[in-house]
């Protein structure tokens, strides 16, 4: 039976903006986590503007009825898995790139913008929007947001909230907040646009974001170099900083993750070493040239077993495809729990060294691969879910991970969001008074718990959510 929130959906946005066949909102029940806890959706809702969500929020609040934004569903860590008898509000129609200002270094864009298409329409201007997650070829820009996501040219340019400069908020009683401003300087008031990214879609829906940009890179040049100790590797990532080196990019794969790549890609990639960099820079000319040649120098000194740099755009591009295809190649070796750790650059040798330290105990292969330049790593836990023994071991190894982690200084979550795999770790990163500030927000902002209940952290109080089926009536 049709309930009467749906009939007042189908009623302001259309019905084909409002799909309820349980074949298609299956569809929608998980992101790419595949083993974060997920429900399944009573409506899939697809807005075009503003006003359909605006419309969505004040029925979701007459009615009770919890609501989970989604962009691509591209996230690693259930973020935008469904709930139960909920709305998932899905973005991915309000795809618009709605100006580009050169002068002002500037665009607007909706939520459901991929990253790539923003980068290839600002690239016309000679601009560049720097934040590129792994996924950058079909992630969206509001997905970005909820997670303040990162990936490889973080060492240079940052991550999403560095380009963040107003937003348009749907909050959840309907109302609709602009924050922010367009100019380049501005502190009049709190700065509401950065605690609403990275929030997970549980203070507020995005509908609009004013980004700033940044002069196109120049032409590259890449390094690559491998080593037979992690020591060595974690030795280099610290002169880099020390000696004032700012490569566009600084990443890193272990053994692990260089032998599953070449099985997969063939690219004769040494098998033997334990661990590989790839760096570049953008900076341009004779600049760059000498940037990376004192990069390859450091490598050298630190005892480096091969040392490859090239100006060819190509040649640089096929050296950072064998680092993008890292996870894909792991995916081969069995189910993946991918993790999410960032640990202080002088401790990333330790790190390595203790996730091979983890997989030995465990008895299961983890391969890391991570951005060395900034410290956020991502050992991926392979196994065979069939196993119950395994898959017991994979949930433990993946704690291990994060207790490895704060034990060096780090943190539980350096891009993928806290989502639904890591609520029980916030509590132990940020302790009981932080904790407390979160849910004060929370209950500000969304005082009956409707936006992406369960998310990043459990609420604790009398005003707790009630059951989805107490609230929808099933």
């Amino acid at each position: 039976m049709t309930t009467s929130w749906v009939t007042e959906l189908r009623a302001a946005l259309g019905a084909d903006s409002v799909l309820t066949d349980p074949d298609v909102t299956a569809g929608y029940a998980r992101d790419q986590a595949m083993l974060a806890p997920a429900g399944t959706p009573a409506a899939v809702v697809l807005p075009r503007t503003t006003e359909d969500v605006v419309a969505v929020m004040q029925v979701a609040t007459r009615h009770g009825v919890p609501v989970v934004p989604r962009g691509a569903g591209s996230g690693l860590a259930g973020s935008s898995n469904a709930v139960d008898g909920a709305i998932t509000l899905v973005m991915t129609r309000m795809d618009a790139v709605l100006e580009v200002s050169p002068a002002d270094r500037l665009a607007v864009v909706q939520p459901g913008v991929v990253n790539k298409h923003l980068r290839d329409a600002v690239a016309g201007y000679g601009l560049f929007y720097p934040p590129d997650p792994s996924s950058y070829d079909w992630c969206t820009i509001g997905g970005n947001l909820s997670t303040n996501s990162g990936g490889l040219c973080c060492v240079k340019y940052g991550v999403t909230t560095d380009y963040v400069m107003a937003l348009e908020v749907v909050l959840a009683d309907g109302r609709v907040l602009r924050t922010g401003r367009r100019t380049v300087k501005g502190v009049a008031g709190y700065d509401l646009p950065r605690l609403f990214v990275g929030s997970e879609g549980t203070l507020g829906v995005i509908t609009e974001a004013t980004l700033a940009l940044r002069p196109a890179p120049k032409r590259p040049v890449t390094l690559a170099a491998s080593f037979a100790t992690t020591a060595q590797t974690g030795q280099v990532v610290e002169r880099v900083v020390t000696s004032g080196l700012v490569p566009s990019l600084l990443e890193v794969m272990d053994n692990t993750c260089i032998c599953a790549v070449d099985a997969l890609l063939k690219a004769d990639l040494d098998r033997s070493a334990h661990a590989l960099l790839v760096a570049q820079s953008d900076s341009g000319g004779t600049v760059a040239v000498e940037e990376i040649e004192a990069l390859a120098q450091l490598c050298r000194e630190a005892g480096a077993e091969f040392v490859h740099t090239t100006d060819d755009p190509a040649e640089g591009d096929l050296l950072l495809q064998a680092r993008r295809m890292a996870l894909p190649a792991l995916e081969l070796l069995g189910t993946t729990l991918i993790d999410d750790v960032a640990v202080p650059r002088s401790r990333i040798a330790a790190f390595l060294d203790g996730c091979d330290a983890v997989a030995a105990a465990r008895g299961l292969t983890i391969g890391v691969v991570g951005h060395a330049g900034d410290g956020n790593m991502h050992p991926t836990v392979c196994f065979d879910p069939a196993d119950a023994g395994q898959r017991e071991r994979a949930y433990a190894a993946f704690d291990d991970i994060c207790e490895l982690g704060l034990s060096l200084g780090g943190t539980i979550t350096g891009e993928h969001g806290v989502g639904a795999i890591k609520v029980d770790w916030l509590e132990r990163e940020i302790g009981p008074v932080a904790l407390d500030v979160h849910r004060a927000i929370k209950d500000a902002l969304d005082p009956m718990g409707l936006l992406n209940p369960g998310k990043v952290f459990r609420r604790a109080s009398v005003r707790d959510l009630p059951a989805v089926a107490e609230l929808t009536g099933r």
